[in-house]
This record gives C-alpha cells, structure tokens and sequence, in this order.
C-alpha cells in the first residue's frame, strides 16, 4: 500500500489546517515537499478553489494556492514524488486550457502528474466564472473525456461533445507519461459510479473505515459490469496521525503511539482493497512535521 500526503500551507481549512500554517509560505512548502519526497511517499497535494465566497471564508479561508503553479513549483524542488492534483475542479475551466497546464508539468516534472479531479462544491464560485453550478456533475464527465483526449498522445487532440468541441488544434509540449492517470474525487453515488467507470482511481470524501468496503465493494461491481479490466486506484484518507507518544493534545481522533502499532491499524485499510493512503499529521511547527513525515517514511512505510 502506497502513502502519499496533502501538503500543508497550500489551503488551510479550519477543519485540518495546524495553527502554524497561517504563518508560513513557500520555504516552509518546500521543506515539507522536500521531505515527503525523501521519506518515500509516493505523492504530495495540492487542492483547488479560484476564489471563496465571505460566506464560507470564516470556516474555509482564502487562502487555497493555485495547484496549477503550487505543483510546477514542487516538480522543481522534488525528484521522485507524483505531482497530484486533489482535487482540481476541471469544470472551471476549458479542457484545453486544464490540459496545457497539466501537460506541461507533466513534462516538465519528467512524468510525475497524478490528475486528481472533483466536481466541486462552491457555488458561488462557479456563477462568478459563469459555469452552471446545477450542471456540474455533466460538466465534469464530459471534461474527463475531453482532457483523455487532450493529455493523450496526439499533438492535434480531438474532441466532440455537448459542451465541448475541437479539433485541428495543437498542443506541445505533450504530457511524458503515455497516459497520465486521472483519479476521481468524492464519496456521493454520483461521484463513486464516476470514479468506477471513468477514473484510474478514487480519492475518497472523508469516508470513514466502516463506510469505506461497500464503496470499494460498488466500484468493483459496476467496473465489472461494465467489463472494464485496465488497473485502478483505490484511494482512503487516514485519521489524522502522531508517530509517537505526544505530549500536548492531538486531538481524540488522532491515532497515536508506537510506528508498528500504528502500522497495524493502517495495513487495516490494505485489508479492505486501499492501494494508496493519504496521511496528515499533527505538528506544532515545520520541524515537527517534518520530524513527522521522516518518522513515517522509515519507521511505518516498510510495513505498508
């Protein structure tokens, strides 16, 4: 089972991020990147929002780095972690559009990109960039066909669909990878049957353990019975982790103690069919996350 990480800084929602973010930017992004990077995790994150309504700002904030430059800068200072988008919503933009950005740090990052995609929440956000907030769920489908086409191979992509038309157009550089693998976001119905019949991979909304093997269970039987064979991600969020005994308050539902004991509540989830886990770790600071993430990497990764 493969461990990736959400980096830290990039958003900073109250629901996760530490207090020692509000006071940090790109050195500290770095280092974090940098670490996860030599610990071993097989990606790190970076989230999506153009812009957050007063409304939401209090329990969201405003401050959401743009995955796009967030994660070419990460390529630069990164040498073997995937560049994964979680997620981007794709239906902001024109695929086009979504796919010269991405193609490009897929090049440049020598064939790391991992293109996560969602379909969003904000409406607001969409109204001000004039896209159809009811209509997303069609919007997003249709994108993941589109952009299948314009990250493939072929220097002139094509494309013809309801929302989306074109042809004759070309694009380069063009992504290293031969297909850059896109996983699909979320835990609605609408969401997983996406995921089953349209993604290499599901990035789960939180599901908690219990909740997770009849999703992972309806992923399989709809890609069977859609007589789809090609490999697929699994993907599951962990609990929020201390690699070791703290001694400040990490909160009840951190999972905490020695890296073997932890290691086997997380093989747990590689027992449901989980291929890769997303981890977030308590910290008081960058030194101590990245004292975190080094902890991980040598004590709990040879386990997974």
């Amino acid at each position: 089972m493969k461990y990736g990480i959400q980096l830290p800084v990039q958003s900073q929602s109250t629901i996760y991020a530490e207090p020692w973010e509000a006071g940090a930017g790109p050195e500290d992004l770095v280092e974090v990147a940098r670490a996860a990077d030599r610990a071993g995790f097989a990606y790190i994150a970076a989230c999506d929002h153009v812009a957050v309504p007063r409304r939401l700002a209090p329990a969201m904030s405003t401050v959401w780095y743009d995955p796009v430059a967030t994660l070419a800068f990460l390529a630069a200072v990164t040498e073997r972690a995937r560049l994964l988008s979680h997620v981007a919503v794709v239906g902001l933009r024109h695929p086009l559009l979504t796919a010269k950005q991405y193609a490009t740090i897929d090049h440049l990052s020598g064939g790391r990109l991992i293109l996560g995609v969602g379909a969003g929440h904000v409406q607001e956000e969409f109204e001000a960039l004039g896209v159809d907030f009811a209509g997303r769920g069609a919007v997003l489908d249709e994108s993941i066909d589109a952009l299948r086409s314009a990250l493939g191979p072929d220097e002139f992509p094509e494309h013809h669909g309801k929302l989306y038309d074109f042809a004759d157009l070309g694009q380069r550089p063009r992504p290293t990878q031969s297909r850059v693998p896109v996983w699909v976001g979320g835990s609605s119905p609408a969401a997983v049957r996406r995921a089953a019949l349209k993604g290499d991979g599901w990035l789960p909304q939180g599901d908690p353990r219990d909740r997770l093997p009849a999703q992972i269970e309806r992923i399989r039987r709809l890609r069977a019975e859609a007589g789809i064979e090609a490999p697929f991600t699994v993907g599951a969020i962990a609990e929020p982790l201390y690699v070791g005994t703290p001694t400040w308050d990490v909160g009840r539902r951190t999972l905490s103690g020695a890296p073997d004991a932890l290691a086997e509540s997380l093989r747990a989830y590689r027992a449901m069919g989980v291929d890769q886990i997303q981890v977030r770790f308590r910290s008081r600071g960058r030194t101590e996350l990245i004292d975190q993430i080094s902890a991980f990497g040598a004590y709990m990764g040879p386990h997974l």
